[in-house]
């Protein structure tokens, strides 16, 4: 209690983020779109660049919980396609990442959730239809723009999930190619964040410690919903309280 109470976090602040890395649990065992609402809600609190130093080691260790329940259900074939862009997607949003000022990055997070919310409502007007082509240029545009938009605001979900929908990948194997993609490419962007953009500390990496019940909680609970929810009930509330929080993130 004394290490938390050094810690420059007052109570309804702790609320929000233990919310958050159960919502972050919830999306990482096959509820979608739920962890859209952290993004801006932690850029709040932490200011804009110095939130993603704060959520990713959160991330990291909800892809585990991901990753140790769906491991056996990985495509690799499509996941090869698409890793060596993600990286140069990660790359470009890192040079990107140390030009621009606080403002402009929380401006930057802004645009690519309101571009995520975009994708997740055509895919959703665009199911039962096959019309993705499954050629390298496809994998290495959804894999760049994937990999920017996890380095610089931790929102390539939407984008990672029209690549996996193009693939024609069954439930299982399409969460589990995401869990392990996301895990991968969290546990790269690491010492990146750690040694480049310096917003991770050991400071933040306790915060994110004290959210680990949370996750587990979340990932626990989502085990549960994913089985008896409907889709589109969570989905429109979440991407009405998305859009509404990029909003505030502009001004």
């Amino acid at each position: 209690m004394e290490i938390l109470s050094s810690l420059p976090v007052n109570a309804l602040e702790w609320t929000i983020i233990m919310a958050c890395g159960m919502l972050i649990g919830m999306s990482k065992v096959g509820i979608p779109g739920v962890s859209m609402i952290v993004v801006p809600a932690l850029a709040f609190i932490f200011g804009a660049k110095q939130s993603t130093g704060v959520l990713l080691p959160i991330l990291m260790m909800a892809d585990i919980f991901g990753v140790a329940y769906y491991r056996r259900h990985a495509n690799w074939t499509h996941l090869i396609k698409v890793l060596p862009w993600a990286v140069v997607g990660l790359l470009i949003a890192l040079w990107v990442g140390e030009m621009v000022n606080d403002k402009e990055f929380k401006n930057l997070i802004a645009i690519l959730v309101f571009l995520s919310i975009g994708l997740m409502i055509w895919q959703d007007k665009r199911k039962g239809t096959h019309f993705f082509p499954d050629k390298w240029w496809f994998a290495a545009s959804m894999g760049i723009l994937g990999g920017f938009a996890t380095m610089i605001g931790n929102v390539a979900g939407p984008v990672f999930a029209i690549y996996l929908l193009a693939m024609h990948l069954p439930k299982n194997s399409f969460i589990g190619t995401g869990a392990w993609f996301f895990m991968i490419i969290n546990f790269a962007k690491f010492p990146l964040q750690l040694f480049v953009w310096k917003n991770i500390s050991m400071q933040s990496l306790t915060i994110d410690l004290v959210t680990l019940p949370a996750i587990a909680i979340g990932a626990f609970i989502g085990f549960k919903l994913v089985k008896i929810i409907p889709e589109h009930t969570y989905r429109g509330f979440v991407i009405i309280i998305t859009v509404i929080s990029a909003f505030l993130l502009l001004f």
